[in-house]
């Protein structure tokens, strides 16, 4: 997808949008609140600061007034109104007589007021001053002093904090939203590369993954998952092809030997016993066909891990104990000689029938494929703190070349075709090893083959 292309709709319906925009207005919010705040101290100190002052100049121009009398009152008052930061002052004597400042026309009630009007200094052409606070006092002989300041110098200050907080909130609403959409169009990129990968994958494209970046956020860790999983689906598919494949082509046999005797005993005359022996090796064979669909069927269910929802707590010692000592007579019978080296091991999570079953396999595996009078050592123990499970005997064993194809379904050497078997012993045993998370180890005994199963150190 071309991002000159994308519908802005879509951009605003993104999550990371509507975070970000979440994000902005939460902290355009906050600087308003911080601009009020701040706003309300700066007044409130400036109030303060400015009653501090007048007061100050009214206390300074009393004492000048027990002084020097109202003479110097007057001078004084002349003289400190005068300055670009000069204080407003008004002197006044019966009956409303002005005697020197430019404060308006004065009340007659004393204290703290705000008066309008008039110029602030008399030596400047300034614009009228339209509110002033004044603090007017009552001096002896019927004189009254006010001293006042002009509120527009606060006003002022107000303005250009609300200004400064105006812009800044504009400024944060601004990143904000233009970050919401640079995350947005990252996040839409990366959405739709998952998307082209999955409509591939819909089309047939087994073998198309989504591209990591790197980074570990939330939607590499996503995609990773996503590729591990397609990767299971992958295997699993080419296991059903394989499956398949090898059913066409490993059970033919088996079948057309059932349909060639079943024909034969069909055309030719026979006797009653001659049918009989014909009827017995097609039920073998019929045998033979199903006991191979339900080790496929066995293989497939424990590739599908439906089996891991009966985990429990599994003593492995035990089960090869258990196992060794069903063998050991059927050993015997066939000349074998079974030994059993068994250490405490630790506990492991798993299905203890599965277990079970791969232990029996490897063991007739082992049995099926040595000559007479070998030995056979069944061993568990603990290596580097993880349960172990292994399987050796003194036999042949197998050519490195072909360790690697003894676990795929039907795989029979040259020198077993004679041997009876499916060819599925082996891979059950591979399939229980993945669903329990074991690593499957196939080594040269010297002489002979080890089979070994490495569970993971936690148990699970």
């Amino acid at each position: 997808m071309r991002l000159n292309n994308m519908h802005p709709p879509r951009l605003l319906r993104t999550a990371s949008f509507r975070l970000a925009a979440l994000y902005a207005l939460l902290f355009t919010v906050s600087v308003l609140i911080l601009g009020a705040v701040s706003l309300w101290t700066i007044r409130d100190a400036l109030d303060r600061q400015m009653t501090d002052r007048i007061e100050a100049e009214i206390t300074t121009l009393q004492a000048t007034y027990q002084s020097r009398g109202l003479d110097g009152l007057v001078a004084a008052a002349r003289t400190r109104g005068v300055g670009p930061v000069a204080l407003d002052y008004a002197v006044e004597k019966p009956p409303g007589t002005r005697l020197a400042g430019v404060l308006p026309n004065l009340p007659a009630r004393s204290g703290w007021m705000i008066v309008t009007g008039g110029p602030r200094r008399e030596d400047a052409l300034v614009e009228p001053a339209e509110r002033l606070r004044a603090l007017v006092v009552d001096l002896p002989n019927g004189i009254r002093l006010a001293v006042g300041d002009d509120l527009s110098r606060i006003d002022d200050v107000q303005e250009t904090v609300l200004t400064a907080f105006g812009w800044v909130a504009l400024l944060v609403a601004g990143l904000g939203v233009g970050g919401g959409v640079l995350m947005s169009l990252g996040f839409l990129r990366r959405v739709d590369a998952i998307t082209r990968t999955a409509e591939a994958i819909i089309a047939g494209d087994l073998t198309r993954r989504i591209t990591l970046r790197g980074s570990g956020d939330d939607l590499d860790r996503l995609a990773g998952t996503l590729n591990h999983m397609l990767d299971r689906i992958a295997a699993l598919m080419e296991s059903l092809r394989q499956v398949s494949n090898d059913i066409a082509h490993d059970l033919r046999t088996p079948l057309s030997r059932l349909c060639q005797g079943l024909n034969a005993a069909r055309a030719e005359p026979a006797s009653a016993a001659e049918y009989e022996q014909a009827m017995d090796r097609a039920i073998v064979e019929a045998e033979g066909i199903l006991e191979t669909f339900g080790a496929l069927l066995r293989i497939a269910q424990i590739e599908a891990g439906s089996r891991r929802a009966g985990f429990r707590t599994v003593d492995l010692a035990e089960v090869t104990r258990t196992v060794v000592d069903v063998f050991e007579p059927v050993a015997e019978d066939q000349r074998h000689r079974l030994c059993a080296a068994i250490a405490p091991t630790p506990p492991i999570h798993g299905d203890r029938e599965l277990l079970v079953q791969a232990l029996v396999n490897l063991i007739e595996n082992a049995l099926r494929h040595t000559p007479t009078g070998c030995t056979i050592t069944v061993s568990a123990a603990s290596a580097e703190g993880a349960a172990e499970l292994a399987v050796s005997d003194d036999g042949p064993g197998v050519p490195e070349g072909e360790r690697v194809h003894i676990l795929d379904r039907f795989y029979r050497r040259e020198a077993s075709r004679t041997t009876p078997g499916s060819g599925l012993g082996l891979s059950l045993v591979a399939a229980v090893a993945e669903l329990h998370r074991a690593e499957l180890l196939v080594e040269d005994a010297g002489p002979g083959l080890r089979v070994r199963l490495r569970f993971p150190r936690d148990g699970r």
